[in-house]
């Protein structure tokens, strides 16, 4: 067979099919999520849901309690972005597209460090065998925890940060024979790309015919 099929294909050979069929769901509702991310829409938040809750199962079979306690938060953020998002003042959204100020920067990265620490202190709890592939799971961790945060806020830095952990992602799932989710990666990617531009011009129009 091809070695590109083959790539995608055997980790599911002998897989139990509802367990491909929930990946596949995940798959396609954690793109529409990303898709709808970029557009600003609110709807990233139930597909979002969809396909963080499917996934924390999907990752707790496979006894991946990091990337099972990343899914864990992002449902739970999800819940707050929606909240966040869908909030209006005199018939106007009171969240709107910004940077992050010093504060926030400093909010993130505390995220970051303890989420570390807690996806670290899972991985311990569980007996887990420590392994180059983890650090780098407690590592993208963190840095998808804060970007969850920073979008449910609509900062503009959230789309950098989901660049970065995506990027390391890929390779860290084709390496665990996750193909599906790789090739998921790979398209988040690209649409963390186009999200970051599309909120940068939204950002910029909104300075341009803001009041001086």
């Amino acid at each position: 067979m091809n070695p590109i099929s083959d790539f995608f294909l055997d980790p599911y050979r002998g897989r139990e099919a509802h367990l491909v069929v929930l990946e596949a769901i995940a798959f396609l509702f954690g793109i529409a999520s990303v898709v709808y991310a970029k557009r600003e829409n609110i709807l990233v938040y139930p597909t979002g849901l969809v396909a963080t809750v499917i996934t924390v199962y999907l990752f707790y079979t496979d006894e991946l309690f990091g990337d099972m306690m990343m899914n864990f938060y992002y449902s739970i953020m999800s819940i707050y972005g929606w909240w966040n998002w869908a909030r209006k003042k005199e018939n106007e959204r009171v969240v709107h597209i910004s940077r992050t100020n010093t504060r926030e920067k400093v909010t993130g990265v505390v995220m970051f460090l303890l989420t570390m620490g807690i996806t670290y202190g899972v991985y311990r709890a569980y007996g887990t065998l420590m392994e180059g592939s983890n650090y780098i799971d407690i590592f993208t961790s963190g840095v998808f925890f804060a970007a969850m945060w920073y979008m449910a806020n609509k900062k503009l830095e959230n789309w950098t940060l989901w660049i970065l952990a995506d990027i390391i992602t890929v390779p860290l799932y084709a390496y665990r024979g996750w193909g599906m989710l790789s090739l998921q990666y790979l398209i988040f990617t690209v649409l963390a790309i186009q999200g970051y531009l599309a909120w940068k011009k939204d950002l910029d129009n909104s300075l341009q015919t803001s009041p001086k």
